[in-house]
């Protein structure tokens, strides 16, 4: 694991810019630098090294003419049968890392590489003689990569904060990009929240050329049921492309552990990990917002050298800053800091961990995806009749139990479903904005997407949405971020290419139906695991921000911080306060939605109020 960043062009002062560039994410490479200067381009890479961990290993790494050099981040798992492959093709390799094999299986085959290529990766390749630069980023976005066009130069980087250093580069808020995280609670690629910052999305590549940027997608995860699939193949399937992704998953030179709470996702992955290293983290001693006994439990039953930290409330919201500075973009999701804090314990011990991230996604485990079958037999009401029906739920109070149900019932998938997390309404964000501030509706971002997948079920297009929006913008982004911000490789081996075949393969009432979700997933889990783990209801990384809003000193912190001249600029402050008045009186839970806002404020002040730099623990103020 590693980061990169570089720009095209003639620049003044440029082995100190790019050493700018390069400092701001040593974080997330520290073993190693280096620098890449040619007529036309600086490459920079900090290295965190995993695999051939000798000094050979260091980039930017050539091929035999040195007209080709790369500068790569991430793990290509099946490297050394495409490294055979490209010896008997005649090309000579001077190092064992998987780095060099992306680039002579460019050399080789273009484009075509990254089809060959399985694992999480995000690479630039500068031909010499052409003055072009290739990128290209993994299926998923396991791997992240940004660029912008500055004054005629190209600038990119693994994360936002070493675009922020490019000289010319004006620092401006993106108001739509605004709009979409407080419809989300994050941002919605390809958008960022810096104007003239753009997100490579995964299964893209970009080139450039005479000046010009172009992207291509290369790869789309569709969904393609066979029916003919039985349970007892599912189950099968499923077993034995898993088992084979987490032996692929843990190949390093270096230790590797797993992360693991109570649920089936990281308890599946860490029950192949026997001997290893595991760890968990949770809140107090209320077992809503603590996992550690369950993962304590299971550890003990899987044979795991188990490793775990209670977070106290002060360390939680005195982190909430640092946090932000490393995910580039405010991260609303309240899970980032857990992950923040659980990666930091992870990385005492071990530089590479395994981590369930992505089973959700591809077998169907949100609870949202059953709504489809749930509503199934209300929708045979006259649609008319139903939408008379959810005006009148619209008008009934917060707690009326149905209201949601009413008002979804009326609606096509395609509106009611923006994603795993809908936070702030079209409504809501006229209260609370300054009126000159544009409102958007969020189905304008996923409009373009639905419109691939028109011919599936609903269950599906909640998937399929999912993938393209929740999981890159939200779930793989702060998996990356806080990994790295603790110089710690996390991997993925749900999000693998053979995994994938299989899931997309799986009729839809083997993802979800009437019993569960993630239904044959957690049947092969259960050979593996506890049927009370492999069945356990989902619960994601629990965070009491509910509980802490309520009461002191936090509620005056968000107070103080919905009053400040920062929320002037964007906010009626009397708005924000009335919902955080409410949520603190029990009236309505609108706990989300206060710490959407609340995480905003606290980034704009990194970003724009302080000097772009990591900012310490901060103490929180004494009740």
């Amino acid at each position: 694991m590693c980061g990169l960043t570089g720009f095209t062009g003639e620049v003044l002062d440029y082995n100190e810019v790019i050493g700018k560039m390069t400092d701001v994410i040593t974080h997330r490479g520290p073993d190693s630098s280096g620098v890449y200067t040619d007529d036309g381009i600086c490459m920079g890479f900090r290295r965190l090294s995993i695999i051939d961990i000798a000094a050979t290993g260091d980039q930017p790494i050539y091929n035999e003419d040195k007209n080709l050099v790369i500068t790569f981040n991430g793990e290509i798992y099946n490297y050394q049968k495409l490294r055979e492959e490209l010896i008997g093709l005649g090309h000579q390799f001077y190092t064992h890392t998987d780095t060099e094999v992306i680039l002579h299986g460019f050399e080789e085959w273009q484009e075509k590489v990254l089809d060959r290529l399985r694992g999480m990766f995000c690479f630039a390749i500068w031909n010499r003689k052409e003055k072009s630069l290739f990128m290209a980023r993994d299926f998923f976005g396991i791997k992240p990569m940004h660029y912008a066009m500055v004054d005629g130069h190209l600038v990119y980087g693994s994360e936002i904060k070493s675009i922020l250093e490019f000289p010319g580069f004006e620092k401006k808020l993106n108001l739509k990009a605004l709009d979409s995280y407080l419809s989300f609670e994050y941002v919605v690629p390809p958008q960022t929240m810096f104007e003239g910052i753009t997100v490579l999305l995964p299964g893209h590549y970009l080139w450039y050329k005479d000046g010009e940027v172009t992207t291509t997608r290369y790869w789309e995860p569709k969904f393609e049921e066979d029916n003919s699939i039985t349970e007892e193949q599912a189950v099968k399937m499923i077993e034995d492309v898993f088992e084979d992704s987490v032996q692929t998953h843990r190949i390093a030179d270096v230790e590797v552990g797993c992360f693991l709470s109570s649920g089936v996702d990281s308890s599946y992955v860490a029950s192949y990990f026997g001997g290893q290293k595991s760890f968990t983290v949770g809140f107090g001693e209320d077992i809503r917002y603590n996992e550690i006994s369950y993962a304590q439990d299971l550890s003990k039953e899987v044979g795991l050298d188990h490793h775990y930290k209670l977070i106290s409330p002060e360390e939680y919201w005195g982190n909430i800053k640092k946090v932000q500075y490393h995910m580039d973009q405010p991260e609303a999701d309240a899970s980032c800091i857990a992950l923040y804090f659980v990666s930091k314990i992870a990385s005492q011990y071990v530089k590479v961990v395994l981590s369930g991230e992505g089973a959700d996604e591809l077998f169907g485990g949100y609870n949202i995806y059953h709504e489809p079958d749930d509503l199934a037999r209300y929708k045979r009401i006259p649609l008319p009749i139903r939408k008379a029906l959810a005006k009148l739920a619209e008008a009934m109070p917060f707690r009326f139990k149905g209201k949601n149900f009413l008002i979804r019932g009326a609606q096509d998938i395609e509106e009611s479903f923006i994603g795993n997390c809908s936070m702030i309404t079209m409504k809501e964000k006229r209260a609370i904005l300054r009126p000159e501030i544009p409102v958007y509706r969020p189905q304008e971002l996923t409009k373009p997407i639905y419109d691939r997948v028109k011919d599936q079920d609903d269950v599906t297009k909640m998937q399929y949405l999912d993938l393209h929006v929740w999981m890159a913008g939200d779930i793989l982004l702060k998996a990356d971020r806080m990994s790295m911000a603790n110089s710690l490789e996390l991997r993925v081996p749900f999000l693998d290419k053979d995994v994938w075949e299989v899931a997309r393969h799986l009729p839809k009432k083997l993802r979800v139906n009437s019993q569960n979700t993630k239904y044959a997933m957690r049947k092969a889990a259960e050979r593996h695991l506890p049927q009370s783990t492999a069945q356990k209801k989902k619960l994601g990384f629990p965070v009491p921000t509910r509980v802490w809003l309520r009461e002191e000193p936090y509620y005056t912190i968000v107070k103080n911080a919905f009053q400040s001249e920062t929320s002037k600029k964007f906010f009626n402050p009397d708005a924000l306060i009335k919902l955080l008045d409410e949520h603190k009186a029990g009236k309505v839970d609108n706990n989300r939605k206060i710490w959407t806002i609340f995480v905003f404020l606290m980034w704009y002040d990194v970003y724009f109020n302080g000097a772009s730099h990591e900012p310490g623990s901060e103490p929180v103020m004494s009740k």
